[in-house]
């Protein structure tokens, strides 16, 4: 059974699909996310398929697989392009099938045995070149850009989900409630930001897990940025209980819950999604500007800012650091701008309306 949706609903979609850009803007996004999920498939020095004798062995998603497991003589992991070669070489039976770009974001490449900047070299699939410690530009990029975007996208729906919650209530019960949660609020909003970044993350031992450590950074964002929100939701909430429909509810019986989840919401929701690319733009580029400054993802994960650092550092030696860097996340911006654009003009409440 498909998803329903009711007439204005479809209008919307239907007058989002007609702005091209912002359409195929969201299109090239949901397809990078969803061929993201599958990165390790397309960017990993780990093989896809492995064929030894007789034998079929999948190691990108399986458990690392010793030398020794495909004849060789040392016990640390595979090293599958040297495979790959040695079995080309010898004119093996065996073969061995890489992924479109066979490196890791993490890996460490350096074909002079001095960890160095190299710039874009074809033959030995580096198409964007290494960074200052010999790791694969292209591959640092796409994760770093996945891990992007998945912090915006958890950074926009736990700031909507508290500042809804808690506009939404304010706007609704008002009164002395009202009163109080706006005081709370302006002393919360006025803390500074990145004074408390710099601080919790002096103090997180280094023996947290990356998870752990990104996590934490998302929670303490969370915890600064969902004020905003409270106040359109607030407002929005406040206008539409007074409205006729509202009080119609109200004398047929219905409770507050279900004026306030079937009534008011869906009326309030359409003016606050055009701010969600907003948001996601908001949480790229602060999350980017943290990496700059070295407070924001815990090294060596991959991230833009982490490489905008590491390109200005080396402009004038190694300037293909920056531009892809700088490039990408542009690009990226644009992107999310332009489906924002199309989403608010789609959804402008002054054209589609719920109740009339």
């Amino acid at each position: 059974m498909g998803i329903k949706f009711n007439p204005q609903t479809i209008k919307k979609l239907r007058r989002f699909r007609e702005i091209k850009r912002g359409y195929y803007s969201f299109i090239i996004l949901a397809t990078f996310l969803l061929l993201s999920l599958f990165g390790e498939l397309l960017i990993n020095n780990r093989a896809l398929i492995v064929s030894y004798e007789g034998s079929l062995y999948f190691p990108t998603y399986s458990a690392f697989h010793p030398g020794t497991d495909f004849g060789l003589d040392y016990p640390y992991e595979t090293n599958y392009r040297q495979l790959q070669q040695l079995w080309r070489d010898t004119g093996s039976q065996n073969w061995v099938l890489m992924p479109i770009i066979p490196y890791s974001a993490f890996e460490n490449d350096a074909s002079s045995g001095i960890f160095r900047p190299e710039a874009p070299n074809l033959e030995k699939e580096h198409y964007l070149g290494t960074d200052t410690t010999s790791r694969d530009i292209l591959a640092r990029l796409f994760y770093g850009t996945r891990i992007a975007l998945v912090f915006a996208i958890g950074f926009m729906l736990a700031v909507y989900l508290i500042g809804v919650a808690v506009g939404c209530a304010m706007g609704y019960i008002g009164g002395t409630f009202d009163i109080l949660s706006q005081r709370v609020i302006e002393i919360w909003s006025n803390i500074p930001f990145l004074y408390m970044v710099i601080i919790v993350f002096s103090v997180i031992p280094d023996a947290f897990t990356i998870f752990t450590r990104i996590l934490i950074l998302l929670s303490v964002m969370v915890l600064f940025s969902w004020t905003s929100m409270t106040y359109y939701m607030r407002t929005e909430t406040y206008k539409e209980k007074s409205r006729d429909y509202v009080s119609a509810a109200r004398v047929l019986g219905a409770s507050n819950t279900r004026i306030v989840f079937r009534h008011i919401l869906p009326n309030v929701l359409s003016t606050l999604v055009t701010f969600m690319p907003f948001t996601i733009v908001a949480a790229i580029s602060a999350i980017t500007a943290l990496d700059f400054l070295g407070f924001g993802l815990p090294p060596p994960t991959p991230s833009l800012g982490e490489l905008l650092k590491q390109g200005t550092s080396t402009l004038r030696t190694a300037p293909w650091i920056v531009m892809s860097a700088f490039g990408t996340l542009v690009i990226l911006l644009t992107l999310v701008t332009f489906v924002g654009e199309a989403i608010r003009e789609s959804f402008d409440p002054k054209k589609f309306t719920v109740y009339k």
